[in-house]
């Protein structure tokens, strides 16, 4: 095939399609040809074709997704909300001769499994099992029914559960609390839900142990999905779980562990002691004390929780609409008997025999499952 020939221009200097030629023309009329470079030259961005164009343009904002992702994701993990000071009135007082008559009795079948009867206010008081005078209100389980007696406790022993007939949205918690609940077999908690929309309101629980509470209390949040606390967080507790979602680790929920002498046995001997909780949008915070160390402003019913130092339990609601997650929630004091996470426990427990056999057949062990409280008051933000 004879060469091809272009002309000065028709292309750009250095560079023709394979096989061609460029004449150069010399000043006396002649000509002289010479072979141009047949590939393009990968580095230069003038002989790119569309599609390369297009891959580099994908590339560089694959690269700027991912560095915006990461740069979120670090933000989101370090942010922390405003727990800015906020100013708290009394709203609500349990207290004194008439702490039950602000309860409702709950009566129903225990919705956590537990071999437990719990009783109306009538029988509860006939048998002894809640009674308060001007200082203290009780609340325990029965121990007067043994193996020998008719009816025994075969089927469940006797114990109490109450839910404040009032109901939050939000509000500053302070309990204050005498005696903790114990033994082999008990559930005992102080918690607030909303028991006809559960999951869907929340549940907030402050003190919560099982069996003889040698591990401290524990405090949780239960909640529907899109309720996260792999963020940063301020407290000295230990974090246990970070996803709150009951559908996740057997709802397990978001809980933080306090230290041993935090519930039971210790605690108890030190004359008790207070837990506040502080529900607001920016998030749940938790403080407990002992009966020493109680802050003034608490003993003078003006409390200020930007006062008291770092939480020993922290849910900021950074990647958790806490407005959203938790609503419509009462005041609920129980002491359950086995139910689903005592049976969970029970092997590692070193408790004896099972469960269902130990309560139904071992009143005396119960002699300390009870709770004794001073008074609970409740503030709300102005």
């Amino acid at each position: 095939m004879p060469p091809h020939f272009l002309k000065p221009g028709d292309v750009p200097p250095g560079y023709a399609p394979p096989g061609y030629d460029e004449i150069m023309l010399t000043r006396g009329g002649g000509a002289s040809v010479r072979h141009v470079q047949t590939s393009m030259p990968w580095w230069n961005p003038r002989y790119w074709r569309k599609r390369v164009w297009f891959g580099v343009v994908a590339a560089i904002l694959i690269v700027i997704a991912i560095i915006i992702g990461v740069a979120v994701s670090v933000t989101k993990k370090n942010a922390y909300p405003n727990y800015s000071t906020l100013s708290y009135s009394l709203v609500d007082t349990y207290s004194g001769e008439g702490f039950f008559d602000q309860f409702n009795y709950f009566t129903g079948y225990d919705p956590t499994h537990g071999f437990v009867h719990y009783v109306p206010q009538t029988q509860a008081e006939s048998l002894n099992l809640t009674y308060a005078s001007k200082n203290s209100a009780v609340l325990r389980v029965d121990t007067s029914v043994g193996p020998g007696d008719s009816p025994d406790a075969s089927t469940g022993r006797f114990s109490v559960r109450v839910e404040s007939k009032n109901t939050y949205d939000n509000g500053l918690f302070v309990f204050d609390i005498k005696h903790t609940p114990y033994g082999c077999g008990t559930w005992p908690a102080l918690w607030l839900t909303d028991r006809s929309n559960w999951p869907d309101n929340g549940e907030i629980d402050v003190m919560e142990a099982t069996n003889n509470a040698t591990d401290g209390n524990q405090m949780t949040l239960h909640t529907t999905d899109q309720c996260s606390m792999n963020v940063r967080r301020k407290e000295t507790g230990n974090a246990l779980k970070k996803d709150c979602n009951h559908e996740k680790n057997s709802n397990a929920g978001c809980g933080v562990e306090a230290d041993d002498d935090s519930y039971g046995t210790s605690f108890n001997s030190d004359g008790g002691g207070v837990m506040a909780m502080e529900w607001r949008d920016a998030g749940i915070r938790m403080w407990q004390w002992a009966r020493s160390s109680i802050p003034s402003d608490i003993k003078n019913k003006t409390p200020d929780p930007s006062t008291w130092g770092t939480a020993l339990a922290d849910f900021p609601s950074t990647n958790c609409d806490i407005g959203s997650h938790f609503k419509n929630n009462s005041i609920v004091v129980n002491i359950d008997l086995c139910g689903d996470l005592v049976y969970a426990l029970w092997d590692d427990s070193g408790c004896a025999s099972n469960c269902t056999d130990w309560v139904a057949n071992n009143p005396e062990a119960f002699t300390n499952a009870y709770w004794e409280f001073g008074a609970f008051h409740v503030y709300r933000s102005s």
